[in-house]
Order: C-alpha cells, then structure tokens, then sequence
C-alpha cells in the first residue's frame, strides 16, 4: 500500500496539470492512468484534429496559390504522410507530458483506478495485478467519451466516431457527417480541405447552435461556397451500409449516400464504474459529477475536474479546473471562474469567442451597442487573400462594458485573446478602440471593430 498527499484518477489534460500543480505546490503526486496520458484531447481529439486542420488549411491555400502569382503543379494529399505528421505530433507531445510528470516526481500508475472509501483507490494494473493507493486529498478527471446511437450502428470503420475519423488509413471520396455542432464542423473543413466530398446532417435548424446567430450565417455561406452541403432539420431515422458505402434516411424521406459516415453527436461522461457509489459522491441524471466552485464533491477532500463534472467540455477549461483543484488540495482557497472562457471553432474560416452572443445579451436585458469589421476592409488580410469574415464586438451601450466579441476569419483561435484580457481586466469598448495596434496586422480588426461600435471606424463606411 502506497500512500499520497494527492491521487488523481485520469491522466488528460485536467487529471495531468494538476498533478503537476499539487507537486509545484510541495505535495507526494499519484497519477492514475488506464490508457495513454494526455487523454482524449492529445490521443483521440484536440491535436490529431488540429494537426489534420493544419494540413487541410494549408492545402486549401496551395489549391489558391495561383492568386499569390505562385505556379504550384500538384497538390495532391499524400494521406499516408498526413498520418506519419498527425502520429509524430501526438507522440512527441506524449513524450513531453511523461518527460514533466517525472520531472516534478509525480509516480505515475498504468491502470484502472476506482474509489473504496473516502481515501482509498482500487486501481487494477494493465498486467491485472490489483494495488491500494491512499491519498489525504483525491481528483476525479475521467473525461468522456463518445456517445453511441444504435441507429447508427458505429463500428469505427465504415460508420465511426471522431476517434474512428482519426484512425482512418486512407481519405474516403465521400462522408456524412451526422451532427452540426462543433466537432462536425470541424472535421467537415477537414475533409473538405482535403479533398473528400462532404454533407452536414443536423438535426437542429442550425449547425453551431450557441454561436452568435449572425456569425453561424456567415460561416454556413463561406462552408457552402467551399462545397460543403448542409442539411438542417434533418432527423436520421435508419443508416444502411453496404460494400460500396453508407446510405442515410431522414425523416422526410430523403436518402443520401456516401462512402463513410462521421457520428458527432455528444459525448458520454466516464463517472461509472469509478466508485462514486461506495463513497456517496452525487452526480446528476447525466452522469456528471456535482462539484462546488472549489471543483470539490460533496464529499470533502476529493474533487473532480474536466469532461465529467465541467460545465464546459473543454481542454483548457480542464486544466484551469485542476489548477484549482489542486491548489485547493494544498490548502489554498481558490474557486474557478468561467466568466472569460474562450471558444474556439477551428473550421476554415476559424470562428472565435468570448462572452455572450448577441441573442444572449438581449435576452440579460441590456441595451448594447455593436461593432463589426469585415476582414475584406483590413491590409493585412487582402495581402494574406483571407478576406472571409469579420471581427465582431457587443458592447453595454450604457456603461460601455464589453459583453462579447466574436471572430469570423483567419487566425480568430489566436487572434480572441486580446478580448479575453480585455474582458477579464474590465477593459471598456473605448479602451480597446484606442489601444495602439501594430500595422499591418489581423489584430488591427478588433480594434476597428470596437471604433465601430460608436460608428468611428476609420477604414469602414
């Protein structure tokens, strides 16, 4: 029997950040891990997909070099090397998180772990071998995982789940994509740019549901133009397979065929079968687990963090929720705040967030103010041919506080931070309108956008 100050059952990117915080803050770390460490978001989501994203991205510029006056005779995708870079990225950065953990002595277990009392662990070895951890503070970080329908029949080869989608060993020249939400968006800008003929099914009216309605507009108009179609209010009630393919049949009637078919449609919380019973930790009807601001369960002393007790099912969210967890672990009294979290869509164009949508800032009540930049009206972009999107942002007409901002158009993943500090620091629209921005750049268009707010935009009518 081993003992620690802190034990963590999940090694992503909740379970592996705060094992490496309690150890900064002086603690013995134990860090339990079935699978891989880095979890879902290194092995089977966050980077594969955006290390495929970057290929894709970078195709769709190679199949319009010809406007830089560039003369590129093939751009053919060599799927095989896609894969040897996706695969290469994953393990380098698995190979970091493992070189850390041991760097800040964390012991690391290979196995299932599950709780038996208030301070105790099962966990079974990959070898079968069964051990005891004992643990002063515990953090739950078991993630989720995707949800399976059983009319769509899922056997992550003609018909998978992302984590199929990334094990694929050649580009299908079809796919349907079940699901319009983030995830379905993403991995259809993925295909698409790499050259696969790609169709949307969504079962809402829209693709993107929480985003700002006027920005999902735009978006849906520039996948289109791309040659993406998407069918909303589209219920899928019976998928056929056979040897050439996929046939989906909605509601209405209609069948549409493809090579593969991509399900998107939610994720399943891992709270079972980790000992939430044996020592009487709530969760809710869905699985997730109940936590307080402090990321701590109703039973004292243990914690949980990421995918199954977040709000937000979110890679950085789930770090920022170890760090507390683990900092309040060590004694510290710290609580989570989810007032500035940014969302970022990586589709081509990227979509961006932070703060409330236009419908939502309505809907608190306030009266607001919006300024809106197109990306066409900005130097750098018409340089860069990336003129698709905008940079839009709400604002308190009253007080001038800003309420949101929302990025449509290249670089929005990096380009959101500056109003994620300006949130955070309770910048006002005027303070980021007159804050000096370097020219040219993209960055340009947020502060353009917040001059906009009070129709003073100098390169915009």
């Amino acid at each position: 029997m081993s003992s620690y100050n802190v034990a963590i059952i999940g090694g992503g990117p909740g379970g592996y950040v705060a094992a490496i915080k309690a150890a900064q803050l002086g603690a013995k770390v134990c860090l339990i891990e079935k699978g891989e460490l880095g979890g879902t978001c290194l092995n089977r989501g966050c980077i594969p997909t955006k290390t495929l994203f970057a290929v894709a991205n970078l195709a769709t510029h190679v199949r319009g070099a010809a406007g830089f006056g560039l003369n590129i005779q093939s751009a053919e995708v060599d799927y095989t090397q896609v894969l040897v870079h996706k695969n290469t990225t994953v393990k380098q950065l698995a190979e970091g998180i493992s070189k850390l953990l041991k760097g800040n002595d964390v012991h690391t277990i290979n196995g299932i772990g599950s709780l038996t009392s208030r301070n105790t662990i099962e966990v079974v070895k990959s070898d079968g071998t069964r051990i005891e951890i004992v643990a002063e503070k515990i953090i739950i970080a078991t993630g989720s995982e995707p949800a399976n329908f059983p009319v769509f029949e899922i056997d992550e080869r003609q018909v998978f789940t992302t984590t199929g989608g990334l094990e694929l060993n050649e580009l299908p020249s079809s796919i349907i994509i079940i699901g319009g939400g983030v995830s379905g968006c993403e991995f259809a800008s993925i295909f698409n740019g790499l050259g696969c003929k790609v169709t949307i099914l969504e079962l809402l009216p829209t693709i993107l549901a929480t985003e700002d309605k006027q920005v999902v507009r735009q978006l849906r108009v520039f996948m289109k133009r791309k040659g993406i179609d998407i069918h909303t209010d589209a219920n899928v009630t019976r998928v056929e397979k056979c040897e050439n393919g996929v046939t989906a049949t909605m509601e209405s009637g209609e069948k549409i065929s493809a090579q593969r078919m991509l399900v998107s449609i939610g994720r399943t919380l891992n709270s079972d079968s980790i000992g939430l019973e044996a020592v009487g930790i709530r969760k809710s009807a869905a699985g997730k687990i109940i936590v307080n601001e402090k990321m701590e369960t109703n039973v004292p002393g243990i914690y949980a963090v990421g995918d199954v007790a977040s709000r937000y099912l979110l890679a950085h969210v789930a770090s920022a929720e170890g760090i507390v967890a683990a900092q309040n672990c060590m004694g510290e009294n710290v609580r989570m705040d989810y007032s500035t979290v940014p969302w970022c869509v990586f589709t081509i164009p990227e979509l961006a967030r932070v703060g409330m949508t236009e419908e939502e800032a309505v809907g608190e009540g306030y009266k607001i103010k919006i300024g809106r930049f197109p990306y066409a009206a900005s130097g750098k972009a018409l340089g860069m041919r990336e003129t698709e999107g905008f940079v839009k942002v709400i604002s308190d007409s009253e007080s001038g506080d800003i309420l949101g901002v929302h990025i449509l158009g290249a670089n929005a993943s990096d380009l959101i931070h500056e109003a994620v500090v300006a949130i955070r620091l309770g910048a006002s629209v005027a303070d980021l309108a007159h804050t000096i921005h370097a020219h040219p750049t993209l960055a340009e268009a947020v502060m353009e956008s917040a001059e906009a707010a009070h129709n003073r935009a100098i390169h915009m009518l």
